[in-house]
């Protein structure tokens, strides 16, 4: 038997963002339509806590294939040369339960999380929106970026990072990469006034967000926090807004965005107004007014790797792309 390993380079190349938007609504359209079985994730601390080995596994009915994603999360890599998010995505086809594919997960999960913003973006911001705010200046901040340039035309990009230096960085990098004036706000606060479309991608365990600092018809994507016990959002921002997520079932279980607020009882379970794969299918309202504040709460779920892998390995195959390899699992 052999597979094929693809590379970060591979995957940067083979998985642009505008295609994994798409194939973000794919899939997530599939979970909703109940094709596709999603375990909640499992996480194995490091002595101390200094870094985490989670594993995602998961199926999926469009396209058909099952998986497992093997990643390792280090906060201290944070301001380093390492990236904070490091591991690897297996691909199997579900006939005779092959490995097709061993492909690099931290490119995977850059783009992926960003292109299921860059999705409920398309869908819950205002069609007119162009104010982009990115609160953090990492990986997800620079994906993110990307994506909300492939779903809407970009007036002004204002970022914020708790690492001034990181903020000026990032604005010089990518204004100069991407050809667009970037600003460097001094307070998360400044960055987001009178913006429309609010990515938050930081690693902070306490809201940097307030609700009473969101203009009305404000669209948010928070994606940074991905623990019961961590948020990056007040809950008043929650209480305001329209809320959706990715998964249902890993909402109520892993975002402490969502949790955190209802613990308090500011919200009930009825508060998230449904998955961004049910907006694709038609099934729940997206925005209903253009005052209205939707936020899209991702803790990115492992169909997503699983979709972005298959489309990686269906261009690879066809361009002759990837190291091909030999394994067992055959018989003589």
């Amino acid at each position: 038997m052999s597979f094929r390993l693809f590379t970060h380079r591979d995957v940067r190349e083979l998985l642009p963002m505008n295609e994994c938007v798409d194939v973000m609504s794919t899939a997530l359209a599939a979970l909703s339509r109940g094709e596709a079985v999603l375990p909640l994730r499992t996480m194995m601390w490091l002595p101390e806590k200094v870094g985490l080995l989670g594993l995602m596994p998961a199926y999926l009915g469009e396209p058909r294939c099952f998986g497992l994603k093997a990643i390792s999360f280090m906060p201290g890599n944070f301001g380093t040369e390492y990236e904070s998010h490091q591991g690897a995505v297996l691909l199997f086809e579900p006939a005779h339960g092959q490995l097709l594919a061993v492909m690099d997960a931290s490119s995977i999960t850059g783009i992926r999380t960003a292109a299921a913003s860059g999705l409920a973006t398309r869908l819950l911001a205002r069609e007119n929106a162009g104010d982009l705010a990115i609160l953090g200046s990492g990986v997800q901040a620079a994906s993110h970026l990307e994506a909300m340039r492939v779903v809407r035309t970009l007036r002004r990009v204002r970022v914020w990072s708790r690492d001034t230096d990181g903020a000026h960085a990032f604005a010089e990098r990518e204004g100069r990469r991407l050809g667009i004036p970037i600003e460097t706000a001094a307070s998360a606060r400044s960055a987001v006034k009178d913006a429309d479309i609010i990515c938050t991608t930081t690693g902070a365990k306490e809201p940097i967000l307030a609700g009473e600092w969101l203009s009305p018809g404000a669209h948010v994507n928070a994606v940074g926090a991905c623990f019961p016990t961590t948020r990056e959002l007040d809950t008043n921002a929650v209480r305001r807004s329209r809320f959706y997520v990715d998964c249902r079932e890993s909402t109520l279980k892993e975002a402490g965005d969502f949790l955190i607020p209802r613990s308090e009882g500011a919200i009930g379970d009825d508060h998230i107004v449904g998955e961004i794969g049910d907006v694709v299918l038609g099934t729940v309202e997206g925005r209903r007014s253009p005052d209205e504040i939707t936020i899209f709460k991702s803790l990115g779920i492992a169909i997503e790797d699983l979709a972005s892998a298959h489309h990686i390995y269906r261009k690879g195959l066809a361009t002759e792309r990837g190291i091909r390899a030999d394994l067992g699992g055959k018989r003589s």
